[in-house]
Order: structure tokens, then C-alpha cells, then sequence
């Protein structure tokens, strides 16, 4: 019992510790004029020296001189830049606190098929990490269960809220599968034989199959009204088969990559494919068969010792010269604060700057079916934006100096900037 509480309250210790302080802001108050400023639409190119003015949390009106509302509050923007708020895909933002601390990590349920796991039951707004992400200028993020094979749903949040009912944009948008295996691992921590892994990469595969056929016969029963009880795992995939829900396919070999091709095709799924660390070697495959594709490697060494060690960084100018509808994700948690500069380093390798903008603001919100409201500064659609004295993309240039969401003005306080403050002051 003594050791029982000792755990308990060191854990409750390492979760405190963990927690920010920073208070969600209020909803906007009074019409706000961001006069002079240089707005990067993604939808209607660069506009310089533009007004832009947003209401109750959406924008009004964006145009030259744009006459301000009684009661408005006035910022002059010259010479600084407007962007849309960025999408982060494919994250375990508010899962993961500390990887070495157990009591902060809930990001994978136990089982290899758990379709009924929602990624923002387990999210912590509270979350330490969530602040540095949002300093970058992110302001949504798609949370993401991890796991073997079928590993749940995720749901696209907003990151500044008390809860995840307060920050959803949208719940449960789609399943995710992590897809079996195709090769062989000759890694030294590989401890498995070649024969017992490919038995292995089978039964994955027939594993996979079969819960496609079950939920699919559940499905089919629901809709004659011959079900005799309800079980959740199937529940959550209902949404697949009438295409409601997104077929979100984690894959990153060539031949893994064939595989989800071929089987979305024959069941009909409306998918999207993650990760895709091969897609360059089928571009032109993926452009005709209209496949969604979020690279989630923009950063990564080498797949193979022949490959060119650029060969992460030019895949998203391959893909664009393809014709390949893509975005970019960086998956993780801390690290997702470095996605902008991701789409800038894609642009120092070819990538066009206004499709790396829109691969991680226009085209996230596509794919997740947002589009409507986010993604790009157009009248209707949420003032979400943040500016910057900088070029969002540059690592160097970029300062962010404001966030909004849903006209919201977010505190840009974190503890990086904390530490930064603090030991620039040490003799």
C-alpha cells in the first residue's frame, strides 16, 4: 500500500509539472481592422499593402481601405505578413508529455484492432507541448491514436481550449490502419527470423481483411434491422462504408502503398494516404488514381542506401510535378512546432511557396472536410490566422507575433520562451 501511494503521488507530481498555465482566450469581444498588411490567401495569392478585418470570429471583409466598424479595435500590420492558421496532420499532440515518463503517455490502446478508440477522449489540453507548437503558428491539429493495426479515430482539434469538447472543429473523422508489414527487417534489434517474420506480416495482413469483412457484415445487418446487440469496434467503422468516414492508411513502402491501393479500391473506401515515405517512386501512380497523400517524412534520412540523401526534401516538388494531390505532415508532438519550416525547406528543394503554404493549411483542411472554414484567409470562412514580422516558413526570418482562432487572440506564452527569457539574462 506504502509503495501503492508513493506511485500515485509521484505520478500526480509529474503530471502537475507537465501542466501549462496559460488561460484559453475569450471569444472575441469588438471587430478587429488588421490594416496595411502583406495576406497570404492560398485561395486568391498575395495581396500586399491589404486590409483584412474579422467579426465574432469570422472574417468580413478583406480589401484596400477597408472602412472600420464602430467600436473597432485598429492594428496597423505594415510590412508584416498574414497566414491561416496551420494544420498539423498525423500528431499525438496532447497524448504524449514526457516518452519516458509512463504516466504521461496515452497515445495506444492495447489490442491490434481498436476502431472504437477516439484520440480526443485521451487528449490533454493542458498539455505543456501545446503552447510551443502554437508560437510556430499552428492553431489545429489532427490527434492521432497509435497502434499495430486498426488504431482508432482521430479528431481534428483546435489548440487553445479548456477541453477537448471546447476545442473539437471536428470529432471522429476518420479510421486509421497501420498497414502490415510487406519486408523484411534486417535491424540488429530484429530478433525474429526471416520466415518468422513474413508469417508474421501475414497474419497481419489476414487480420486486417478479416476486420474489414466483419465490420462490413455488421454494417450490412444494421441496415436490415437483423442486429442482436451492438459492439462498439464496429460502430466506429459504420462511417467507411456509407462515406461518411475517412480510410486514414499508414504506409510508407512502395509495396505497402500498392497493397492499400488496391484494396481501397475493390471495398470503395474514401482514404487518404499517411506517411508515404515511397510516393515519389509512384508519383504518376498516385496523381492518376486521384490518391490524397499527406508525407509525413519532409525531414527524413534515406529509406534505402541508394537513394539520394536529399531524397526526403525534393519528394514534395516530385509529387507537385506529378500532379499528386498532397499536403505535409510532421508526425510527433514537440517537433510538429517545426512544420512551417518543413514547407520552407521543401520550397528551398523546388516546391512551389504557395503550394507549400497550402499543403499545410488549404490542403489539411480538404482532407479532413474543414475546408469550408479553414485553410486560407477568405470572407466566411473563421479568423484564424496568425501574423508574422517574418516569413512563416523561414526558420530564421519568421516572428510570429500574433495567433488568432476564431478571432480569438491566443496568448503566445510557452515555456520555451520562458527558458529563452530567462537564460538570456544569465552573466
Amino acid at each position: 500500500m506504502k509503495k501503492l501511494l508513493i506511485a500515485v503521488a509521484a505520478a500526480t507530481v509529474t503530471l502537475s509539472a507537465a501542466a501549462n498555465d496559460i488561460v484559453p482566450a475569450e471569444p472575441q469581444q469588438q471587430p478587429i481592422l488588421l490594416q496595411n498588411g502583406t495576406l497570404h490567401t492560398v485561395t486568391n495569392g498575395v495581396q500586399e499593402d491589404t486590409d483584412l478585418l474579422f467579426v465574432d470570429g469570422k472574417i468580413s471583409a478583406i480589401g484596400s481601405d477597408l472602412a472600420a466598424p464602430a467600436g473597432a479595435q485598429i492594428i496597423d500590420i505594415s510590412g508584416k505578413h498574414v497566414y491561416p492558421g496551420v494544420i498539423a496532420l498525423d500528431t499525438t499532440i496532447g497524448l504524449r508529455e514526457i516518452e519516458a515518463v509512463r504516466a504521461t503517455e496515452d497515445a495506444e490502446e492495447v489490442g491490434a484492432v481498436t476502431p472504437e478508440v477516439s484520440g480526443h477522449v485521451a487528449y490533454n489540453p493542458d498539455s505543456e507541448v501545446i503552447p510551443t507548437i502554437r508560437y510556430n503558428g499552428v492553431s489545429h491539429a489532427q490527434i492521432v491514436p497509435q497502434g499495430d493495426l486498426v488504431m482508432g479515430r482521430s479528431s481534428l482539434l483546435q489548440l487553445d481550449g479548456w477541453t477537448y469538447e471546447d476545442a473539437g472543429e471536428r470529432l471522429n473523422v476518420g479510421v486509421h490502419v497501420n498497414w502490415p508489414r510487406v519486408g523484411i527487417n534486417t535491424a540488429w534489434w530484429e530478433r525474429r527470423s526471416p520466415e518468422e517474420q513474413r508469417k508474421a506480416n501475414a497474419e497481419a495482413r489476414k487480420n486486417l481483411e478479416k476486420t474489414l469483412v466483419q465490420a462490413k457484415a455488421y454494417y450490412d445487418a444494421k441496415l436490415a434491422g437483423e442486429l442482436q446487440g451492438t459492439d462498439l469496434r464496429w460502430e466506429a467503422m459504420l462511417g467507411l462504408f456509407d462515406g461518411t468516414s475517412t480510410l486514414f492508411v499508414h504506409a510508407n513502402d512502395q509495396r505497402q502503398i500498392e497493397e492499400a491501393m488496391d484494396l481501397t479500391q475493390e471495398w470503395g473506401f474514401d482514404w487518404v494516404l499517411m506517411g508515404a515515405r515511397d510516393a515519389w517512386r509512384m508519383a504518376d501512380e498516385l496523381a492518376a488514381a486521384e490518391v490524397r497523400v499527406v508525407f509525413g517524412a519532409p525531414f527524413g534520412l534515406p529509406s534505402r542506401h541508394d537513394e539520394a540523401f536529399d531524397q526526403a526534401f525534393a519528394t514534395p516538388a516530385a509529387l507537385a510535378e506529378a500532379g499528386v494531390n498532397f499536403a505535409l505532415s510532421y508526425p510527433g508532438y514537440w517537433d510538429v512546432r517545426n512544420l512551417p519550416f518543413a514547407a520552407g525547406n521543401a520550397v528551398a528543394y523546388g516546391l512551389d511557396r504557395e503550394a507549400a503554404l497550402a499543403a499545410i493549411t488549404l490542403k489539411p483542411a480538404e482532407f479532413l472536410g474543414v475546408a469550408d472554414r479553414l485553410g486560407s484567409l477568405e470572407e466566411g470562412k473563421q479568423a484564424t490566422l496568425v501574423i508574422s514580422a517574418g516569413d512563416l516558413l523561414d526558420p530564421i526570418g519568421q516572428k510570429v507575433e500574433a495567433l488568432f482562432i476564431e478571432g480569438r487572440n491566443v496568448d503566445l506564452n510557452n515555456r520555451h520562451l520562458q527558458l529563452y527569457n530567462k537564460y538570456k539574462q544569465k552573466p
